[in-house]
């Protein structure tokens, strides 16, 4: 392999990678959808016209098979006439002769039109059966758009989602959170200590003020006994 040809493929590889990110697949089924819906209407106008052709084909066959049926009919009377003396039978014959050739004629074209009017036909449901396809691939590729759509919604705000939690510092956030817990309990450590100093002043308080008030007296230690002989107290 050349150097030429080596330089090729890698160029168009990476021509095929940078089309491949920059293709949007929403935005490409959409233009199928929209190619899809041209040839439906292309191949809509075919059927039109084709079923159109077939109708008058037969239309003009059923109408050369009754004018042949008609010229029939009017060489039987023409030697009807000339059986009955109406007519002279050489024009009888010679007129019989050619409405039977008229007859012919148009029974042969009647024939002709009627094949054609079945090709006509046979056409026309080839081209129904690809204006179905071309509709039901077309809603196919209608439902499979919304799946698309709602999946890619649906995947844009999950990617928006976990960036975000990507982003976030995951142990600066828990070194916060312990460091409010310590604050949080230093502050509950505190609050219980000032709680039980104000308990206990009140408590002595009130023991003093209940022995001067006269109420019963706390109970007596040894070491206050003591003071009291001392004092001849006791």
């Amino acid at each position: 392999m050349s150097i030429f040809q080596r330089i090729f493929r890698v160029t168009q590889a990476e021509t095929h990678a940078l089309i491949d990110k920059l293709e949007d697949p929403i935005k490409m089924t959409e233009q199928g959808i929209r190619d899809l819906k041209k040839d439906l209407q292309q191949a809509m106008s075919s059927l039109a016209e084709v079923k159109s052709m077939a109708i008058r084909t037969r239309r003009d066959a059923d109408n050369k098979k009754k004018l042949a049926a008609d010229y029939e009919r009017k060489a039987m009377m023409l030697l009807q006439k000339m059986q009955g003396g109406e007519l002279d039978s050489a024009d009888a014959e010679r007129l019989a002769t050619q409405s039977l050739n008229q007859k012919e004629q148009l029974a042969a074209e009647s024939v002709q039109l009627a094949q054609d009017a079945e090709r006509h036909e046979q056409m026309a449901n080839q081209l129904q059966a690809n204006v179905n396809k071309i509709k039901s691939t077309v809603t196919t590729y209608e439902n499979d758009l919304i799946t698309l759509k709602a999946r890619a919604r649906t995947a844009a705000a999950t990617k928006k989602i976990n960036q975000q939690i990507a982003r976030v510092d995951s142990s600066g956030t828990i070194a916060m959170l312990e460091k409010m817990r310590s604050r949080v309990e230093e502050d509950e450590s505190l609050a219980t200590a000032y709680g039980e100093m104000a308990t206990a002043d009140k408590s002595v308080d009130d023991e003093i003020n209940k022995a001067l008030s006269g109420g019963s007296p706390p109970s007596t230690s040894q070491s206050l006994l003591e003071l009291k002989q001392k004092m001849g107290m006791a």
